[in-house]
C-alpha cells in the first residue's frame, strides 16, 4: 500500500478518535467551545513545530495566495465546534457518519468538477454505484450499531 494511502487511513481513523476525546473534554470542562479552543491550541503548537522543521520559508509565500484558500480554517473550526457539540448527544457513530457521507458527496463534486485545482475524475455510472455502496455500507453500520 501506497505510503499516502497509509498516511490518510491513519488521518481517517483519527477523525472519530478526535470526535470522541474533544466531545468527553467539552462535555468534562461544560464547554465545548473552549474544547475546540484547546485543540485548536494544541493543533496550532504541532503544526507550527512542524513547519519550523520542515522549511519555514513557505510563509513568506502567503501573502500572493487567493484570500478564498483560507476559507478551509473556518471549514476545519466548523467541523471541530460541531463534532464537539453534537457527538455527545447524538454519539460519535452516528456524527461521523454523517460526516462520511458529506465527505463522499463533496469529495465527488470536487473531483468532477476540477474544483479548487483539483484533478478531474468524472463521477460515472460506476463511480456514483461505488459511492452509493460505500454510503450504504456506513449506514448499515450504524443500524448495526444501534441494536
Amino acid at each position: 500500500m501506497p505510503t499516502q494511502a497509509l498516511i490518510m487511513f491513519a488521518a481517517g481513523i483519527g477523525i472519530p478518535v478526535l470526535a470522541a476525546l474533544n466531545a468527553r473534554l467539552g462535555a468534562n470542562i461544560g464547554s465545548p467551545a473552549a474544547a475546540a479552543t484547546i485543540l485548536f491550541i494544541v493543533a496550532f503548537i504541532t503544526a507550527t513545530v512542524t513547519m519550523i522543521l520542515t522549511g519555514p520559508e513557505a510563509l513568506r509565500a502567503i501573502p500572493a495566495q487567493p484570500k478564498h484558500l483560507f476559507l478551509a480554517g473556518i471549514l476545519v473550526a466548523f467541523y471541530v465546534l460541531s463534532i464537539t457539540y453534537v457527538a455527545p448527544a447524538f454519539g460519535v457513530g452516528n456524527a461521523v457518519f454523517f460526516v462520511i457521507v458529506g465527505q463522499l458527496v463533496s469529495s465527488a463534486a470536487i473531483d468532477h468538477f476540477g474544483l479548487f485545482g483539483a484533478q478531474v475524475h468524472a463521477v460515472t455510472g460506476l463511480r456514483l454505484t461505488g459511492i452509493s455502496v460505500m454510503a450504504l455500507g456506513v449506514a448499515i453500520t450504524q443500524l448495526g450499531a444501534a441494536r
